[in-house]
């Protein structure tokens, strides 16, 4: 049995520390600096046993836990040996949170047992979890805004100097060493309220390094990463697998498991499915398995017939929140029956763009116009009656009211208006009516109507919006990121109710920050950078190397 004090890797030879501790000893911050330094990452591990280096780590034999009558998790049973890169894929509600939960400590199941090297012990709480060397960077980030990086790194194993002031100094050491040695630079110094999203995550990881991990679980860890940061993401992974560290990620991208994982266990309805080494599976096998039936990948879809301009954009500029220009002359026009995708790295102005042309955001100069409509000054109300659909980036925030029932949300836009209210009384039974109709064209599944939007899983949240905003037959529609953090089979859907929109004479307008959406769905793709449009071309004659460096500033 493990002594539940030390990590038993090599870095924690020694001396034990104690559990959670931030080591920032000289002797430590040497190793950290020099072990594996000059290690090169491997291109892509292509299957298990690439890069495996050593005995099973996590050992899950027979997990089960129910929250009432739900089976969040169904008698499940899985390893993770030393150095592996292991994915938990499945649809929202699959029960994959749940299980990294319980593996964590977060959760205790009600029966089966979680081994970690060879240490059956239950593991308490998330304290009893890294003492025994597991870390988790969640979702949502657990990083306090107003602390920097350094101290939130320290925050709750504090050390100090003289055992009375707080040892600040050695935990900037601990993070430009630990930084530099996994590739993950940040300043150490930086508040992290002021950091890009990506380098908030950084912080997550470099945080559960600093308690010298055996393995370290990564929930949905690229869920609102440029592509950019996920591929920088991905590479980090490899080193960290390559010097012995095991990772249990989950995500819904069956890209970023095939590039990096060694094997992947498939979670339907809270129970394993099937497992497969990834080397011996592809793209549709993985999806076919987490939605037990065959998944398309690609959307066939007929050449666009594009009509008169619905969206004209003319020299638009917007401030964003901090009254700094985001959108910097932009120019564009969007004609009924076309898609034009938005290409490029977030934060050059896609999302100041499109709050200013659904009203949400006020225009600092130029012209939007509808057809006929001048729209420049036009607040959401009045966007939405001229005929603008609107699936927001953030369907918590500005797409939902989580609180209010599916059928409130599916009329939100038109809750005053006939049949949903006469006379100023509100018509209960055409919201139901509308609600039954919706949930069965949308596929939205829930136990009802009256179901609260806010206990719906990701993608049923995001389709909730999508019938809303297309239910009402848009003359345009705008799209924003409309399928992150949403489920493979949820995305199929989606991405049909685009293209069906578009079919029904729709003038539509795509920005996401996955690349491969935009080239799938897209008739033509403008890139942006620096808050304007930099290039327009046709999506069939689109190089992804090209936009690529585009979006980069090579223009």
């Amino acid at each position: 049995m493990s002594d539940p004090t030390t990590t038993g890797t090599p870095e924690a030879e020694g001396t034990p520390t104690p559990a959670g501790h931030v080591d920032t000893s000289p002797d430590h911050l040497e190793r950290v600096a020099t072990t594996d330094a000059a290690r090169e990452l491997p291109p892509e591990r292509s299957g298990f046993g690439e890069g495996v280096v050593g005995e099973v780590l996590l050992d899950i034999q027979g997990l089960s836990k129910s929250f009432g009558s739900v089976h969040a998790n169904r008698d499940i049973t899985l390893t993770v040996r030393r150095g592996e890169i292991v994915a938990l894929l499945g649809e929202n509600g699959a029960g994959k949170s749940t299980l990294v939960n319980q593996i964590f400590g977060l959760i205790a199941p009600d029966a089966g047992t979680v081994s970690v090297k060879g240490d059956a012990t239950p593991i308490k709480d998330p304290k009893d979890a890294i003492g025994r060397g597991i870390g988790m960077v969640h979702q949502h980030f657990q990083l306090v805004p107003v602390m920097t990086v350094a101290e939130n790194l320290m925050l709750g194993h504090e050390t100090t100097r003289a055992g009375v002031v707080l040892d600040l100094e050695g935990a900037r050491r601990m993070v430009r060493d630990l930084a530099e040695r996994h590739g993950l630079r940040v300043d150490p110094d930086a508040e992290v309220d002021d950091l890009p999203v990506g380098t908030q995550q950084r912080v997550e990881i470099l945080k559960a390094l600093s308690r010298r991990v055996d393995l370290l679980i990564l929930d949905e860890p690229t869920a609102v990463l440029t592509p950019q940061e996920t591929d920088e993401l991905l590479g980090v992974m490899r080193e960290l697998a390559a010097s012995g560290t095991s990772i249990v990620f989950i995500t819904h991208k069956l890209r970023e498991v095939l590039a990096v994982a060694d094997r992947v266990y498939v979670l339907r309805q809270g129970a394993v499915v099937g497992e497969v080494a990834t080397g011996d599976t592809d793209a549709t096998g993985l999806a076919t398995m987490m939605v037990g039936r065959e998944v398309v990948l690609s959307i066939d879809k007929e050449p666009a017939t594009p009509g008169e301009t619905v969206l004209s954009i003319r020299d638009l500029r917007v401030e964003d929140d901090r009254e700094l220009t985001a959108v910097d002359g932009f120019s564009l026009e969007v004609r009924a029956g076309e898609i034009v995708g938005v290409a490029g790295v977030e934060g050059n102005g896609q999302r100041e763009l499109v709050e200013a042309l659904a009203g949400m955001r006020k225009v600092v100069s130029g012209q939007m116009t509808l057809g006929d409509l001048d729209l420049t000054r036009a607040d959401p109300h009045r966007t939405h009656h001229a005929g603008v659909g609107h699936i927001p980036e953030n369907r918590e925030k500005h797409g939902l009211v989580s609180a209010y029932s599916i059928a409130d949300n599916l009329v939100l836009n038109e809750f005053d208006q006939p049949p949903y209210a006469r006379s100023g009384v509100r018509q209960f039974a055409a919201v139901r009516e509308n609600a039954q109709r919706l949930r069965e064209e949308f596929d939205i599944r829930s136990s009802g109507v009256m179901q609260t939007a806010g206990s719906l899983s990701g993608g049923n949240k995001q389709k909730v919006v999508v019938a809303r905003e297309m239910s009402f037959e848009p003359r345009l529609l705008m799209a924003a990121q409309p399928t992150r953090g949403v489920d493979v089979g949820s995305i199929e859907f989606i991405h049909r109710r685009i293209v069906q929109a578009r079919d029904q004479g729709a003038a539509v307008l795509l920005v996401s920050a996955e690349l491969d959406e935009i080239l799938s769905l897209s008739d033509r793709i403008a890139v942006v950078h620096g808050g304007k449009v930099v290039a327009e071309m046709a999506a069939a004659d689109a190089d992804r190397t090209e936009i690529g460096r585009l979006m980069a500033g090579d223009h």
